[in-house]
């Protein structure tokens, strides 16, 4: 005789799955997801973990809606803002692939394109503020890092207009131009150069001393030069991804580099703060061939870049690391600013394995600090799917 075994029934969360400049993620309004979820925690964890498919050994994300790379293994949660002088608060959730793991440590540029678009169509932006046609403003508040950001989101017959001719490498279909100005975006843990020089030297164990620029612009970022560990800065994905020992040194440089800049006090503290910091390798100009099997050509870029998230190289280029990139480039004497040519600047183009993407930043020394008054560049956003996500009601 069979006996019948009780199972927890499955709850449904209001949800929208949208793409921002080159990332994907599952977006939430905080008054939507379950009680326990409203606030930090483990219940809030437990959820976004289970949403995403996470963890999952095969790292593939089967049983969930994340996309088995650190582009499409990501959550947001919106709100509307608790200060007088923005409209919205953007809290980001990096979710580990094959960790029970949510990162909280810092924003990501990519999706920022599609919070303020999020947020007038789920009513979380003043309807006065938008008009008919035209440009509405949308001041974000990130949570994560404490910071603003200012999106100016296209509006045709009072509705967010998504489609439009605007390409972004690494996209495949145009759409509609989102301009994002990312506001004094020294990260909120420190001096824009934390050891207060623009070029340290920075030992790693198993790789040697090699020259690094450390910066807090957007995420905290980690600069070496490709040449110095071997590279070129034209390298595509499959290059290192498939090459285990070369993620163990960009990882051992990540963790070395963490705590260089006063991120965590050991390097065995890296494993529990996977998002930040991210490690890119800087290059001169070169053409390459993108791995949409466009050409680069060297006079249409002022450098090379290749940045790793998550512990892989990215497919292009994260936004808030691009942030980084055009800070450090509008600083003389950065490795990045180096590798561009080093004259004084106020915007960069550079190379990434998609192709190419330009950045506006101008710096200033103040009482002797630099700092950053706003970065600038233009992605795109479109929802992909909205409704109901569903997880088992034990997941949280």
């Amino acid at each position: 005789m069979s006996v019948a075994m009780s199972h927890v029934a499955q709850i449904s969360i209001p949800a929208t799955y949208m793409r921002g400049g080159t990332s994907k993620g599952v977006f939430f309004t905080l008054n939507d997801l379950p009680k326990a979820a409203q606030v930090p925690g483990e219940a809030r964890d437990k959820l976004l973990l289970r949403v995403i498919g996470s963890p999952d050994p095969y790292e593939k994300q089967i049983d969930g809606m994340g996309g088995a790379t650190s582009s499409t293994s990501k959550t947001v949660i919106l709100s509307k803002s608790e200060s007088s002088d923005h409209d919205v608060d953007y809290l980001f959730g990096q979710v580990s692939i094959d960790k029970p793991f949510v990162d909280w440590s810092g924003n990501c540029g990519n999706l920022s394109a599609a919070v303020g678009p999020y947020a007038i169509a789920n009513g979380l932006v003043n309807p006065a503020k938008v008009p008919e046609n035209g440009m509405a403003e949308v001041r974000i508040w990130q949570v994560n890092i404490q910071k603003t950001i200012v999106a100016q989101v296209p509006i045709t017959n009072g509705q967010v207009q998504e489609t439009g001719d605007f390409e972004l490498d690494g996209v495949t279909f145009p759409a509609a131009e989102i301009p994002v100005a990312f506001m004094d975006p020294a990260d909120g843990e420190g001096a824009i150069f934390p050891t207060g020089n623009l070029v340290d030297n920075l030992e790693v164990s198993g790789v040697g001393v090699l020259k690094v620029t450390l910066i807090n612009a957007g995420i905290p970022t980690v600069f070496i030069n490709a040449e110095d560990i071997g590279y070129t800065g034209c390298e595509l994905q499959e290059e290192i991804n498939g090459d285990a020992k070369a993620l163990a040194m960009f990882e051992a440089i990540r963790a070395y580099g963490a705590v260089r800049m006063g991120l965590i006090n050991h390097v065995d503290e890296a494993v529990g703060r996977q998002h930040t910091p991210k490690v890119a390798f800087v290059a001169p100009p070169s053409g390459y061939t993108a791995s949409s099997g466009k050409r680069v050509n060297a006079d249409s870029i002022d450098l090379l870049v290749r940045a790793l998230s998550m512990g892989k190289l990215h497919h292009a280029m994260m936004g808030t690391a691009a942030v980084a990139i055009g800070a450090a480039a509008a600083i003389q004497g950065t490795l990045v600013n180096l590798a561009a040519g080093g004259v004084e600047r106020e915007a960069v183009t550079f190379g990434h394995p998609s192709g190419s993407l330009r950045v506006g930043a101008k710096a200033s020394l103040v009482d002797g600090r630099w700092q950053i008054d706003q970065a600038v560049m233009s992605r795109s956003a479109r929802v992909l799917m909205e409704g109901r996500v569903r997880i088992p009601g034990d997941s949280c």
